[in-house]
């Protein structure tokens, strides 16, 4: 029988890969408020940041600090050409269309990064040190507290981006109605090329913080990209604080369910967790029934 602290060394894993889930679920939430789209491309975002963190170390030689922002600007760049290229050529088509380039694009991502980088499993260092933490008989490594840290501040700025600035308010209205929003003055493929920029941002950033834990390599985004997505589903799509709670709620449950029952059935806790949602509450644990767009 688990005890106490084994309870709580799994909320402690489980609440650490889950704010990784979150910050991917950002990244959906920040593009579907802009444009509606769902871009499947998220989790190739995430595995960017880590490998190309990984070998701005070893081909370039940087330290760790320089080579987390190298990453996070590089896929922060292939986000924006990801819109010019793919998503605004064919803007005026439906929704459906635009979704199934964006897994196409993610196709393209990772078969790209599996030439370039091969199809080894990869380590980066920790950001301060690897030596456990004991908290309560359970044991934590720092890198946890900068996953927990950055996820927050990440989750305060965007929230606070969407509220109180011109540029966000902006992207929630080219949502809401495109054509209003351009005739109030708002560039509307600025605006999405904004969104698509940000979301790889913190996909990448997402990536970086997650990897010297649980390694990266060139087809982890897959199953990244589908829980980001699951945690955007449970929080509520569209909420960013949702999509940072699904991912934590999503990361704990599918923690405690690998240590109480069973590891071989981890990775299907979060799509029976997605399937049951959307029978009882389609709208998210803190979703609203009905969008309220500003």
């Amino acid at each position: 029988m688990a005890t106490a602290s084994d309870l709580l060394q799994y909320v402690i894993s489980g609440a650490t890969l889950g704010s990784t889930y979150g910050l991917a679920g950002l990244g959906f939430t920040v593009i579907f408020n802009t444009t509606e789209i769902i871009n499947f491309a998220q989790g190739e975002f995430v595995m960017l940041g880590g490998v190309l963190a990984v070998f701005a170390i070893r081909w370039g030689g940087l330290p760790l600090p320089a080579a987390v922002l190298l990453a996070i600007a590089l896929t922060t760049m292939v986000g924006v050409a990801v819109d010019r290229l793919t998503i605004r050529p064919v803007r005026g088509r439906s929704v459906i269309a635009l979704i199934i380039i964006t897994i196409g694009v993610s196709i393209v991502l990772r078969g790209t990064a599996m030439l370039l980088f091969g199809k080894d499993t990869y380590a980066l260092p920790p950001f301060s040190g690897g030596e456990p933490l004991s908290v309560l008989g359970a044991s934590m490594v720092p890198q946890s507290l900068w996953v927990g840290g950055i996820t927050l501040a990440t989750l305060i700025a965007m929230k606070l981006y969407f509220d109180r600035t011109i540029s966000g308010k902006a992207m929630l209205a080219c949502a809401c109605d495109r054509k209003a929003a351009s005739l109030m003055g708002i560039n509307v493929d600025t605006m999405v090329t904004l969104s698509f920029g940000f979301s790889a941002l913190m996909g990448a950033l997402g990536g970086t913080i997650l990897a010297p834990i649980t390694l990266t390599s060139y087809d982890v985004g897959i199953l990244l990209g589908l829980k980001g997505f699951a945690a955007c589903i449970l929080g509520g799509l569209g909420n960013p604080f949702g999509a940072v709670a699904g991912g934590v709620i999503l990361g704990v449950l599918e923690s405690l369910s690998a240590g109480l029952i069973s590891s071989g059935y981890k990775d299907a806790v979060a799509f029976i967790i997605l399937l049951a949602l959307l029978v009882v509450r389609p709208a998210g644990l803190f979703g609203r029934r009905s969008a309220e767009r500003v």
